[in-house]
Order: C-alpha cells, then structure tokens, then sequence
C-alpha cells in the first residue's frame, strides 16, 4: 500500500480555531514562501489577505484550468487527456472564462438573494424539525450528527434531486477524497466512487428531471449539457453546499461555545446575526486552501519571481487574520460585520452557494441557542475530536448538553 503522504503545517491549526503559526509567522514577515505540498508538487504559498486578494481575482494569470494534479482528484499517471477531462467536465473550479462562465451561469439563478429569500421558511422548518428530535431525545447529543451535518445534508439532496435512500451514504463519499491522512490511491478511488454516484443520479435525471436543481439545468438547458457537466455540477455542489456548511455550522457553535458573550448577541440579538456569521466565517475560516492556481505567464508575485507553470497556493485563514485587513483579527467579535474575508473566495470562483450557505448559519445557529438557551459542552473538560489534517479543518464530533 501507498503510504500517506506527509501534512505541511499549513494544513494544520494552532489549537482549535487559529492559523498555524509558521503560516501565521509568514504572513507578518515574507510574505511568500516555497512549500512542498502533499499532491506531488511544490507551490508559491501566498498569506496575506491583499495579495490573496490579487491572485484570486486574476484568472487569466493565475489559471485553475491547467492547475495538474488536483487535490480532490488526485488523477492518477496512467489516466489520458480524455480521462481527466471527464473528471472535471462541469467542475466550476477546474475551469477558467469564458467556460467557467458558461458553467456558473447554469447555477446562478438557483442561488440568487431572492431565490434564496424563497427557500427560507423551508430551511427554518427543517432546522426546526432536527431541533425537535434533539429536544425529544434529550442530551447528551453530538452535534455533528444530530443537526450540524444532517441539516445541510437534508437542504443540499432536496436541491439537487437525491432521492432520499441514497443520502446515507454521502458523509462517507465525500469526506473520504478530502482526507489527505489516507494514501493518494485512496483518495482517488473514493473520489471516483462519489463522482461515479453523480454520473448515475445524472443518468437519472436526464430520464426524469423532476423539481431539483439538476432537473432545472436539464428543462432549461437540455443538450447545452453533457452527462460528463451534469454530473461535475453535481459533485460540486454536493461538497460546497454540505459538507462546508455542515463544518462551518459545528465549528460556529463552538466558537460561540468558547466565548460566552458572543453567544449571547447571536442569540439574544437578531439584528447583529447577518454580522456575526460574517465575523465567525473570517475568523475560523474552514478552508486551509483554495483550489491551486497556476501562473500562465512569468509574474511577480510579493517581490519573487514566479516561473510560468509555477503552482500557487493562497492560505485563507493566514489571510484573513492578517491586521492589514482589520484591527485585533485575532479576536472574535462579532460586532464587526462584514470585513471584506475571503473565506468563500474571491473573484470568478467566488462560492456560486454562498448565499445559501450564509442563510443556513444564519437561521441554524440562533435557532439552535434559542432553543437550547444552556447549551454547553458534554465535557467541559474534554479535548474536542476534530477531523485530520487536511484541506477542510472542521469538528468530527461534539458533545453538547443543555
């Protein structure tokens, strides 16, 4: 068997929310540096929230398209050019413009403000209905089980059209491709297994499009489409509209958890929520790294000359707790507001389910403490489980009473 590759320490954190601190370090100094990653090549890793700011939004010489070896589906030496475009057909981060713009383009109108706006009393009697089992149960209950994961899972299958019976099996499918503990030849397979998934729900919904998003994309677009894209948007949209939002929702709750007088004005103040969730979504930021981008061209990039074919890597967390941007951004507070964080990305590829996914934090997590006013923690006293290192840091089990 393969051995597991090596995690950087810019995939790791400090304790259970911060950057680690040589990435930390890095931004308050150079700025830049040359890392060896666990995907098989070495990459320009940029911190700081400017220049993440500046790569992100250039597409043209930072490139997703021709970014190799990707870290969610790792291809393997012996896979054609024909191969590979199938894996990322329809995948909006393997794509530069205008074809990405193509592609988003069959989303945008599923998460608009006001398409959203429609599908909030739905998603707050479905926070509402896990809120109910818990109280029925009674405590102690794992969070991530009983509503940090099946909440978004139940809103993001619901969308897409995933009949009910399979939903079981997506924690396992898309967890696994992400685990960069396991060898590479793991994480392909179960890469290959979930994408396999998506090709058949496709099939599926090519035959009998149904109300869900897929079957909107079929109506609407029919053979602007292939099976090979249909499938791609699926796979996307099953990670970025699940298991994000779930990580981001278990890891919010124990932020809160960790600062009593923040957990109060998200629960007790309506008007300062939208903020809040901003702040918790900078401030504990999920995401290690954003798709690697490649430099099409030879560029200077933070004072160093980055070669044409040069990988790059932006650190989201280092950037946004970088001071440039804000004052004291080690500190949670969520009075802040919005501050301009880069947590969903930034330009073409900003997160096309951003909106959702903020309407979900925003009505789950003071449901949540409203309804459990004394919320804690099982076992104060206990090391909370998170999951291996990798590029989603996020909470594999958490204990709560009330």
């Amino acid at each position: 068997m393969t051995a597991a590759p090596d995690i950087p320490t810019f995939l790791r954190r400090a304790g259970e929310f911060d950057p680690d601190p040589d990435t930390a370090a890095l931004r308050d100094g150079a700025g830049i540096a040359r890392v060896a990653t666990p995907f098989g090549y070495d990459a320009w890793m940029i911190t700081r929230h400017a220049d993440a700011r500046a790569v992100l939004a250039d597409s043209r010489r930072f490139s997703v398209a021709v970014s190799g070896d990707r870290a969610d589906a790792t291809p393997d030496a012996g896979m054609t050019d024909a191969d590979l475009a199938r894996e990322r057909a329809g995948d909006l981060m393997s794509h530069d413009p205008p074809e990405h713009t193509r592609l988003r383009r069959l989303l945008t109108p599923a998460f608009t403000g006001r398409q959203v706006r429609l599908l909030e009393p739905w998603i707050e009697s479905v926070v509402a209905d896990h809120l109910d089992v818990m109280e029925r149960t009674g405590p102690p209950a794992d969070l991530v089980e009983s509503f940090a994961l099946p909440v978004p899972l139940l809103v993001i299958c619901e969308l897409l059209g995933v009949p009910y019976s399979d939903r079981a099996d997506f924690r396992h499918l898309s967890l696994r491709p992400l685990d960069l503990t396991l060898p590479r030849s793991e994480r392909t397979a179960a890469f290959r297994e979930l994408r396999g998934y998506m090709t058949s729900l496709a099939a599926r919904v090519r035959a009998d499009p149904g109300d869900g998003l897929l079957g909107a994309i079929v109506r609407d677009h029919g053979d602007e489409v292939t099976l090979d894209e249909l499938s791609g948007i699926g796979h996307l949209l099953l990670f970025a509209g699940h298991e994000t939002t779930a990580t981001m929702l278990a890891l919010g709750t124990l932020a809160l958890l960790r600062h009593p007088d923040q957990l109060r004005i998200v629960r007790d103040r309506p008007d300062r929520v939208e903020g809040a969730v901003e702040e918790l979504l900078r401030w504990h930021t999920i995401l290690n790294i954003v798709t690697p981008r490649v430099a099409t061209e030879p560029v200077t990039l933070v004072g160093h000359r980055v070669a044409a074919g040069d990988m790059v890597l932006v650190a989201l967390p280092a950037a946004n707790r970088d001071p440039a941007l804000l004052r004291d951004p080690e500190t949670l507070d969520v009075n802040r507001g919005a501050t301009g964080h880069i947590a969903f990305g930034h330009g073409a590829h900003h997160c096309v389910g951003a909106p959702l996914a903020r309407a979900e934090l925003r009505i789950a997590l003071p449901a949540l403490l409203r309804r459990f006013p004394a919320l804690r923690l099982a076992d104060p006293g206990a090391a909370v489980e998170f999951r291996p290192p990798g590029i989603v840091h996020g909470v594999a089990r958490l204990p709560v009473a009330w």
